[in-house]
């Protein structure tokens, strides 16, 4: 069928189906049809390129498959990702194998099969496996699959060992707490021999006076 009588066909309402309606846009307008290839080909690389940089800034990545998880539990678990400060998004598996492998990860493309979300701790490296490890405890339709630390691709074993550390709150914490200990010893130390020291000069002093 010609473009004359695609057109003639529409104007007149009869029935055209959706695939000889695309076959007369092509032919009608190539030019536009052509620019609206490169802008979608131009938004899928800034995806590629979002993720890229992100499992590059991140100090943890870990892979769930959300499937079977209804709306509110998924509400849920992206509200603890929220709060905790942990990037969690979907993405397109298809740009994510492109993203992994320009990142220098192309064997952790094997886990980017079915539904997937991914989790960046872009700032501590144990609330995106502490997370995806205590919510999948509570809903067994959460599986974690995969994760990057340091560089190097761990396992789901692995992410339970990593989800098991402490916070990067709770390590601060942990941390002064030490050096408060340390620094209150010290002051305590120096306070007794300067009172020592007081305690000298006005003995001598006693003594030059006698």
């Amino acid at each position: 069928m010609n473009s004359n009588m695609l057109i003639y066909k529409i104007n007149y309402r009869e029935k055209v189906s959706p695939s000889l309606r695309r076959d007369l846009y092509l032919r009608v307008h190539p030019k536009e049809v052509k620019l609206v290839k490169e802008q979608v080909l131009q938004k899928k690389q800034e995806v590629v390129d979002e993720i890229k940089e992100k499992i590059s800034n991140s100090q943890a990545v870990v892979l769930v498959d959300y499937r079977g998880l209804d709306v509110e539990e998924l509400t849920e678990l992206r509200k603890q990702y929220r709060e905790a400060g942990v990037d969690y998004k979907v993405y397109k598996n298809t740009l994510m194998r492109f993203a992994f492998k320009d990142a220098g990860y192309e064997d952790f493309n094997q886990f980017l099969t079915g539904p997937n979300a991914i989790a960046f701790g872009l700032e501590d490296p144990v609330q995106a496996a502490k997370i995806a490890n205590n919510f999948a405890k509570d809903h067994k339709n959460l599986e974690i699959k995969a994760g990057i630390v340091d560089g190097k691709i761990i396992s789901v074993d692995e992410i339970k060992e990593l989800a098991s550390l402490p916070s990067r709150e709770v390590l601060i914490a942990q941390v002064l707490g030490g050096l408060n200990g340390t620094i209150s010893g010290f002051v305590n130390v120096l306070q007794g021999n300067i009172r020592n020291l007081v305690y000298a000069l006005n003995a001598i002093r006693e003594q030059q006076e006698a």
